[in-house]
């Protein structure tokens, strides 16, 4: 039984203060009666929410929506190191940062993106600054023409997503100069940024971070794990049909020729190794983005290497892409002197691409065909045309080593075979490579495709009986190899095949490794291809 307060106080004391006691119990009977008082931690923490919630309302001025992004994001930061606030409060000041950066970026064509700032609203005022960039991973603001909020980009065909919790917003920035330099799409080159604002009473310091670089940042006075997403950029590049645009580069080349080109898909960094991704006959670069986000997962692949992706329409003959990968590479020469030495990945007839960039073949090499064949040849070839420059090369010095997934070194059957033929009379080839052969050259330039009813192209390119695999075969490569052969998990090598390829034709015996992998000619999306080619890049990086 509880005791009245009265009767816990001795005699004299109760006595002595009568005109204390009635106050004291009045007031303990309010406070038991009244709710919980609000912690200040738990007020600051809904102060933040609630201004993060007023920030969205698109009736405000984009200065006034600022005002109230760095309201939630001050009273978020405030908390970060509070046991009580809870995941909640990173939570919010991430988005604030986020979701400030876009606005900012986007408002009133730009006006208020890169410069000082002194932002008002409802008698509170910030003076916010950008940070300057520099090489230890704080980016250029000003490189940067889009912002978007990473959790707002889906994973489309992506089946992994390559997140890192910590502090600050995660954003995906678009780089889309006028005009478009060299060796950049038109959609514009995307990179992970992470954002965060710092704040010393009412002065703020936004920094845009590159998460491969950077692993902490300061913020609120602490070094803290910096949040990233990986997989954003490379999910906000535009889906298209892999099928179509791949079957079209095949029968429609002077169609798609404006796709052709070596093409980054990060910042050019010369600090790392270009990786350069090679598809194959019917195919586009689009079918390397679960390798390249799976290689990305990989903290020291991103700080080692950039992507790269070769584009071009499969239709054409592979002598000639390799012809223009190599024009491609010589461009990537001039527009960065300071790059570091390539390594090529090529599947499919984009390893034989890859495998003309890395030998040198000479008049003299076309002799395995037969000397008076190779005479009859490069009789009707003009010095410096495009056949000239298709059939006699220098191996590129440039590139340091090349990793062939299910590459017919030696042909497929299928080439000859009905669904081959039937290809191979619909390809078009454009009026640029038309025009070059002419009906005497056609006659002669049988002797080195192996077909005299028709133009050279893709599929007589990939026939175990075009000559010019067996010249590719008798010289050797100027680099080190790597092999990736599926064998559609049959487990039967060397007897086995990928579906499209045997394991005679993908087999080199110079390779510095060769993996067998339990899959089909589309064997880069297996696991253990994915782990071989990182085994591959981490002893290139070590190697050199």
């Amino acid at each position: 039984m509880i005791k009245p307060l009265a009767s816990m106080i001795p005699a004299p004391a109760v006595m002595k203060f009568p005109i204390l006691i009635v106050p004291l119990c009045a007031a303990l009977a309010v406070i038991g009666c009244a709710p919980t008082a609000q912690l200040p931690a738990e007020g600051a923490q809904r102060a933040a929410a609630v201004h993060l919630k007023q920030a969205a309302a698109q009736s405000l001025t984009a200065e006034q929506r600022a005002v109230l992004y760095l309201d939630s994001a001050k009273e978020a930061s405030a908390l970060l190191d509070s046991r009580s606030a809870g995941e909640s409060v990173r939570v919010n000041y991430n988005k604030a940062a986020a979701d400030l950066t876009v606005l900012l970026c986007s408002a009133e064509n730009s006006r208020l993106w890169n410069r000082p700032l002194t932002l008002s609203h409802a008698g509170t005022t910030y003076q916010l600054r950008f940070a300057k960039p520099t090489r230890d991973g704080v980016w250029d603001p000003g490189y940067f023409t889009g912002m978007t909020q990473a959790e707002t980009i889906p994973n489309g065909d992506l089946d992994r997503r390559n997140l890192q919790h910590g502090i600050g917003g995660t954003l995906v920035g678009n780089h889309q100069p006028n005009p478009l330099p060299p060796h950049v799409r038109p959609c514009g080159i995307n990179a992970a940024v992470t954002v965060t604002l710092d704040f010393k009473g009412r002065e703020v310091l936004l920094t845009l971070l590159d998460p491969s670089v950077r692993k902490t940042a300061r913020v609120a006075g602490a070094d803290r794990p910096l949040a990233a997403d990986f997989s954003a950029p490379l999910a906000a590049y535009p889906q298209g049909s892999e099928l179509w645009n791949g079957l079209m580069g095949v029968l429609h080349v002077e169609q798609t020729m404006d796709t052709l080109g070596l093409f980054m898909i990060r910042p050019y960094n010369p600090d790392r190794i270009p990786l350069i991704f090679v598809h194959g006959l019917a195919s586009t670069p689009r079918m390397w983005r679960r390798v390249i986000n799976d290689l990305e997962a990989d903290p020291e692949f991103r700080s080692r290497y950039q992507c790269w992706l070769f584009s071009y329409p499969t239709g054409n003959p592979p002598a000639y892409s390799a012809l223009r990968l190599r024009q491609e590479l010589a461009s990537i020469e001039r527009s960065y002197p300071q790059s570091r030495p390539y390594v090529l990945i090529g599947h499919s007839m984009g390893g034989l691409l890859s495998r003309m960039q890395v030998t040198t073949v000479t008049r003299e090499s076309w002799n395995v065909i037969g000397k008076d064949k190779a005479e009859q040849f490069f009789a009707a070839v003009k010095p410096g045309d495009i056949i000239d420059q298709s059939t006699r090369f220098q191996a590129n010095p440039r590139v340091g080593r090349v990793i062939f997934i299910c590459t017919p070194h030696r042909g497929s059957s299928m080439a000859v075979g009905t669904i081959g033929n039937f290809f191979a009379k619909l390809i078009s080839l454009p009026k640029s490579l038309t025009s070059v052969l002419t009906q005497s050259v056609v006659t002669s330039i049988a002797v080195v495709t192996g077909d005299p009813k028709r133009m050279p192209n893709s599929v007589s390119g990939l026939s175990p009986n075009n000559p010019t695999l067996k010249v590719l075969d008798h010289t050797p490569m100027k680099a080190p190899y790597h092999s990736i052969i599926g064998d559609r998990g049959k487990g039967d090598s060397p007897n086995s095949s990928d579906g499209v390829v045997d394991y005679s034709s993908s087999h080199l015996k110079g390779a510095k490794s060769e993996c067998i992998v339990p899959g089909p000619h589309s064997a880069c999306e297996l696991p253990e291809t994915h782990a071989e080619i990182r085994r591959i890049l981490h002893l290139h990086v070590q190697q050199n």
